[in-house]
């Protein structure tokens, strides 16, 4: 039995959300496997391909009967590289971790089997050597299983371009249907599936996001100031992730505005992060602020890092309109830290009663549950107190032992 992962966004540089997803089940996978050396890792029986974009390199070590395959297509990597390759050269079982499944994706029968010999022919005619030994199992992938993170560009419409909605639509739509089974990050994604994309709810397994627990920042305080000059605006709140219009960037800023007025605090903001969608208004929102000097943008942390900036900062703020999951709240509540987060989608199913709630689109209910965290010394130890108990619900090994169950890769 041949296996095959998609890991195109398992190991990019810069991993944020579901790139960090990708990368924690495959790496946790490998570990499993290994451990268990169930999956008939163990015989030599199975073999399971990792597939990478150009110039993508792994950083830990692969079993014997894993194998990396570059797919060298620069643009359209999933609907042309992952394609032909299932065309030509098809496994048993294809786990995709994000999202979208290769457009050439039906079940083997004979019509895909003679395009898929009818194009090894061009390509040998054309002088291109492939290392396909196309077969009469050709035409696709005999089970598929799909990870759908969230439908967040159907839900907050306008916090993503027309392009990204139709594409997202689509391709989702598609790899549900062709999916054998359905993996959902949280129940309410799976509910979102239900109702807006009428997918039968025994098709879809609610299987939870990990975390990293007991994480500690590989860069002392010292290194982080040198690097990002939190010393300057410390204490300070922090929000991590895209800086984006989903993220609720802008009301985080008014929020801030309101405790330093209100409230008047002494606390900086860093948001750190890469620019997203609608990054230009958030600029224009700190240009104009009156607090702009206490306001720093360190832009993408490395892991080595994040989690020194998330430990010092007093307080997490993730007050974004809607999320599929949530991670970065585990990740705060992972190194004792308090959490304000919305009142939306799944993150009551995240937090429990571990996190200050609030309205994501009023400002003034995000300043208020973040100064009682400050000012409220009670309230504050027991939001950690149960953000420790919380986070103990998660972790990527239950994820991945969970995942391998549904996919029936082992018996």
């Amino acid at each position: 039995m041949i296996i095959g992962i998609d890991g195109s966004r398992a190991f990019f540089k810069q991993r944020t959300g579901i790139e960090e997803y990708s990368y924690q089940v495959v790496k946790h996978l490998v570990s499993h496997f290994v451990e268990t050396q169930q999956c008939c890792v163990s015989t030599g029986a199975t073999q399971v391909v990792l597939y990478l974009r150009k110039n993508q390199k792994i950083n830990f070590s692969l079993p014997a009967n894993w194998k990396i395959k570059v797919l060298k297509w620069p643009r359209f990597w999933t609907q042309f590289g992952l394609s032909l390759e299932m065309l030509l050269h098809p496994v048993d079982v294809l786990f995709i971790p994000a999202h979208v499944a290769p457009f050439i994706h039906p079940d083997r029968n004979a019509s895909l089997f003679s395009l898929a010999l009818f194009i090894q022919k061009i390509l040998k005619k054309l002088g291109i050597k492939t290392d396909y030994n196309t077969h009469s199992d050709a035409g696709g992938p005999k089970k598929t299983f799909v990870v759908v993170h969230g439908l967040e560009y159907e839900i907050v419409k306008d916090a993503y371009s027309a392009w990204e909605r139709i594409y997202m639509r689509y391709s989702i739509k598609l790899s549900c249907r062709w999916a054998k089974k359905i993996i959902a990050v949280s129940k309410n994604t799976k509910k979102d599936l239900v109702e807006l994309y009428k997918i039968p709810e025994n098709k879809i397994e609610v299987i939870y996001e990990g975390v990293n627990q007991n994480l500690e920042s590989k860069s002392p305080i010292g290194d982080l100031d040198s690097k990002y000059s939190i010393l300057n605006y410390k204490p300070y709140l922090l929000f991590i992730g895209r800086l984006e219009k989903r993220k609720n960037i802008e009301g985080i800023i008014s929020a801030f505005e309101i405790l330093k007025e209100k409230y008047n605090i002494p606390h900086g903001l860093v948001l750190a992060g890469l620019p997203g969608y609608g990054y230009e208004s958030i600029k224009y929102k700190i240009e104009s602020s009156k607090y702009k000097e206490e306001i720093i943008m360190p832009g993408f942390v490395s892991d080595e890092d994040k989690f020194g900036l998330i430990k010092n900062a007093d307080v997490f703020l993730f007050p974004t309109f809607y999320e599929g999951f949530g991670l970065p709240v585990l990740e705060a509540q992972s190194v004792s830290v308090p959490v304000v987060t919305s009142n939306t989608s799944s993150f009551p199913e995240v937090g429990g009663d571990s996190v200050a709630y609030v309205t994501p689109s009023e400002p003034m209910s995000i300043a208020d549950s973040t100064y009682k965290i400050i000012s409220d010394e009670s309230f504050r130890n027991v939001i950690i107190k149960k953000g420790n108990e919380n986070v103990k619900r998660f972790s990527w090994e239950k994820c991945v032992v969970a995942i391998a169950d549904v996919m029936q890769i082992y018996e």
